[in-house]
């Protein structure tokens, strides 16, 4: 036989099926000892990234929840002052006029007492005046009677001294 370049004998073909079955073997022996441990490690790395993924969508929803919250609270905490400054206003404003209402009543019974106390000294004055016209009567009649004067002129210096003095102040 001649020489051939490629010739396909029984050699070559079990070399070529024994080759073929080493490195399918190998395949699956590393496939086994390095492809798997990388490929569950690549799938742990993407699931811890994922999983971090999601965490962070979760924290960033719960800060925008909470800064809504936030938000809410301090337009109702701004409400809320408005309020209590508005209560504190009508608060001082019935305190006020409280206040002025019980001044001006004081100021009334102060007035109401003076005029009170005006009116017993004008009383008193007037009880003074009679006593001392009185007692200028009494001066004029014991002087009537030490100079026996006759009854008619002492009626008529009676009289006298009644219209000087007047009947409106006897009456009164």
């Amino acid at each position: 036989m001649a020489p051939r370049l490629f010739d396909l004998d029984l050699q070559l073909i079990t070399d070529a099926a024994l080759m073929i079955i080493a490195v399918f073997a190998l395949f699956l022996i590393a496939s086994k000892l390095l492809f798997d441990p990388v490929r569950d490690m690549m799938q742990k790395r993407q699931d811890k990234i994922k999983g971090e993924l999601d965490s962070a969508a979760q924290d960033m929803e719960a800060a925008a929840k909470l800064k809504e919250d936030y938000e809410s609270k301090i337009k109702n905490i701004e409400k809320e002052a408005e309020a209590i400054l508005s209560e504190a206003r009508k608060k001082a404003l019935a305190n006020e006029n409280k206040m002025i209402a019980e001044a001006k009543e004081e100021a009334a019974r102060i007035i109401e007492r003076a005029q009170v106390e005006a009116e017993l000294e004008k009383k008193k004055a007037v009880d003074d005046v009679k006593r001392e016209m009185i007692v200028v009567a009494s001066m004029m009649a014991g002087k009537v009677v030490n100079s026996s004067i006759d009854t008619a002129v002492r009626n008529s210096l009676i009289d006298e001294t009644l219209k000087e003095i007047g009947e409106s102040t006897w009456l009164s």
